[in-house]
């Protein structure tokens, strides 16, 4: 790859990333969030990994890093689930705002988003679909690309075309 993608990519990657953490943030209030964007972080990860190439990219993660995460990011959606089928009687209740007036005021102040909209979980599970898809999207690409140069490596199964 050329020298001037390589001074472009690692800023642009970080300005990306940073527009996908304010769409997670403020995916209960505008259009988009965890899913979108974890597509987004994932995408700038990407972008650093073909011009870099897996082993110099300077966004770089290890096997044990992205794992936990994804782990981190279910763990999360689920107790969140579980509080609220355990708190309100549904998966998944909105404990913070609690519409049906149904949870203790103790709890619905834990899970209450500081935030003028009153979204209640939805920022938090945000939080943990964005988690999950960053990891996962990233994890298939550096999945292929280590096959790839795994393959490249022994000599089998690449044909040359000239």
């Amino acid at each position: 790859m050329s020298t001037i993608l390589k001074l472009f990519i690692y800023p642009a990657a970080l300005i990306i990333t940073c527009l996908g953490i304010n769409t997670i943030l403020g995916g209960h209030i505008t259009p988009g969030g965890g899913f979108q964007g974890g597509a987004i972080i994932a995408g700038a990860i990407i972008f650093c990994i073909v011009v870099y190439g897996i082993k110099d990219t300077p966004l770089k993660f290890s096997h044990d890093f992205m794992s936990s995460m994804e782990s981190i990011g279910a763990l999360l959606y689920v107790f969140l689930g579980l509080a609220g089928l355990l708190f309100a009687g549904s998966f998944l209740y909105n404990l913070g705002v609690d519409l049906y007036s149904i949870v203790p005021g103790y709890i619905q102040n834990i899970f209450n988003y500081p935030d003028p909209t009153h979204a209640g979980i939805i920022p938090y599970l945000n939080f943990a679909v964005g988690l999950k898809v960053m990891v996962g999207l990233s994890a298939v690409v550096i999945a292929f690309l280590g096959f790839k140069n795994e393959l490249d490596e022994d000599g089998e199964g690449i044909e040359e075309i000239e």
